[in-house]
């Protein structure tokens, strides 16, 4: 299936890595034009990398989600580099895990930050320009945990849902503007997040991650997580023109494991 997504202008921020990587990626195999970023110098390497694969424009910026100023840095340079923007994929990494009484008032302002004001800021830069263009797609990545609660994740679980509530608020004022807005919300990924928290788990059952790791698999109904391509080819599916009735959605990709019927 063609995407519709050559020459597309898309922003990916969290892109080093993970599930970033391979949205980048999968819009790179599609004929898009990529600007990337990422607090890690790391960004520099993954951009040559999806540059000598698939022969598409790349730009990279190391820049810091939790900062405003370098978000209206990294947009600034997307806009200098292709004169426009089509797609945004906001993507951050997860707030520190643990219960209520595990975290502090100070790890609840950070995880606020990162999670909620990174997709505010981000949204403050970018609209402008889908408005002056009448088009524009944005997708926000959460986690399946905005509908069922994962344990020991108090921080994501309690501030992702603030990013699903911006998202269905913008769809509502930006889809007869041109501009559709959804998010994505994937379950147990292999990704180098997913090890940290199965680390974190076995230190506080007394187990093993590989234990954990067994646990959490065969609590997903199809008996495995998900990869990362899987992940990248759904999210550029959904932020794509292919998807283009699709709005104000939260389309959940986490195998089934959770419970409730709607």
């Amino acid at each position: 299936m063609d995407l519709g997504l050559k020459d597309q202008v898309v922003l990916v921020t969290g892109a080093s890595r993970g599930l970033g990587r391979a949205a980048a990626e999968a819009f790179a195999a599609e004929g898009a034009r990529l600007a990337l970023c990422s607090h890690s110098a790391e960004i520099e390497t993954a951009a040559e990398a999806i540059r000598r694969k698939y022969d598409q424009p790349v730009l990279a910026m190391q820049a810091d989600v939790t900062r405003r100023e370098d978000i209206d840095r990294y947009v600034a340079a997307a806009q200098q580099a292709y004169g426009r923007m089509d797609i945004l994929i906001i993507n951050a990494g997860g707030p520190k895990p643990g219960g209520f009484f595990d975290v502090l008032p100070v790890d609840w302002e950070a995880a606020i930050q990162l999670t909620l004001m990174s997709a505010v800021h981000l949204c403050y830069a970018v609209v402008p320009h889908m408005l002056s263009q009448r088009s524009g797609s944005i997708v926000a990545s959460e986690s399946y945990s905005v509908k069922q609660p994962i344990e020991n994740l108090v921080l994501s679980n309690s501030i992702r849902l603030a990013v699903v509530g911006l998202m269905k608020s913008l769809a509502g004022e930006l889809g007869p503007k041109g501009v559709r807005v959804n998010s994505i919300h994937p379950g147990w990924t292999s990704t180098e997040r997913v090890v940290h928290l199965f680390e974190d788990a076995a230190r506080r059952a007394g187990t093993t991650p590989q234990e954990e790791a067994e646990k959490t698999v065969a609590s997903v109904p199809l008996r495995r997580m998900a990869t990362v391509e899987e992940y990248g080819r759904t999210v550029a599916w959904l932020a794509s023109p292919a998807a283009s009735f699709i709005h104000g959605h939260a389309l959940f990709m986490e195998g089934g494991i959770i419970k409730a019927a709607i």
